[in-house]
């Protein structure tokens, strides 16, 4: 079968003529698109903007985050050089409360000696004044009985 051509029309189409209405219809109808794309610009751009302005917000709060991140970093190192620093301030002074605890023991120790010697000396020699008393001095001394048997309770 033979393919059939499409044919283009021999006649060519008359041209339309618009009359003054028409085209100025056409014209306000182009201004008015002309504003709408401008609007859409500008609300695009006003959109970019704040888009901008939002993500450099995030940059700044993701920036002090980071920065208070490290600080608290800094702040846990601190710490544990303080309490490592304490503990040893406290290991000394123990050390030292210890060592002066223990050389007012031994002090009191040696007082207590030489308390114990100068009293043991002073009754010593209220003994041996005693002594000389009870030779010297009466014979008679009286002892008196104690009972000493159990009693019933009943």
């Amino acid at each position: 079968m033979p393919q059939k051509k499409m044919q283009t029309p021999s006649k060519e189409p008359e041209s339309s003529s618009m009359t003054h209405e028409e085209e100025e219809e056409i014209l306000h109808d182009i201004s008015k698109l002309q504003e709408q794309v401008q609007q859409m610009s500008r609300s695009q751009k006003l959109t970019d903007a704040n888009i901008n302005g939002v993500e450099s917000k995030i940059n700044g709060v993701e920036s002090k985050i980071k920065g208070m991140e490290a600080k608290m970093d800094d702040s846990k190192t601190d710490l544990k050089r303080d309490m490592a620093d304490l503990k040893m301030d406290l290991k000394t002074d123990m050390e030292d409360l210890k060592t002066d605890l223990t050389n007012f023991l031994q002090e009191i120790l040696t007082n207590g000696e030489k308390v114990v010697k100068e009293t043991h000396d002073v009754n010593k020699s209220n003994v041996n004044h005693d002594s000389i008393d009870f030779n010297v001095g009466f014979k008679t001394h009286h002892i008196p009985k104690i009972d000493m048997r159990k009693r019933r309770h009943d």
